[in-house]
């Protein structure tokens, strides 16, 4: 469960790296805490790093679960799917946010594939 380990820390990393930008563009921007919003750049760094933290907690149960009872490999390297699709959101949603949905898609699909998989995974188990 080493790969597994290892692509759970790259996404919390990924998450720490979008809260550190937020932390940037507060200073940049003025926008004291608690304010949650204010230049349309801020704004952004902020839903992209909101909407990263609410991904990894259906993310990550996933991942465990898949690389536990289905595959650790095939696991990790969805797992690092996921992260690309969060780094392609970030890139897209910092230019236009209405162009975001190709990097939601690849994080939505690898999280679906890894919860699902992982269900059926352990109930083959059961069985």
């Amino acid at each position: 469960m080493e790969l597994i380990a290892i692509v759970a820390g790259l996404a919390v990393l990924q998450a720490f790296y979008f809260a550190f930008q937020v932390g940037q563009a507060r200073v940049k921007h003025g926008v004291n805490a608690p304010a949650i919003s204010g230049s349309a750049e801020f704004d952004r760094a902020f839903r992209i790093h909101a909407n990263t933290i609410e991904q990894l907690v259906i993310f990550l149960p996933g991942l465990w679960m898949f690389g536990y009872y289905v595959n650790e490999q095939i696991g990790a390297g969805i797992g690092l799917l996921f992260i690309i699709g969060r780094f392609v959101y970030r890139s897209a949603y910092l230019g236009d946010p209405k162009s975001r949905s190709a990097g939601f898609g690849i994080g939505a699909f690898a999280m679906v594939v890894l919860v699902v998989g992982g269900m059926i995974g352990a109930a083959m188990k059961l069985m």
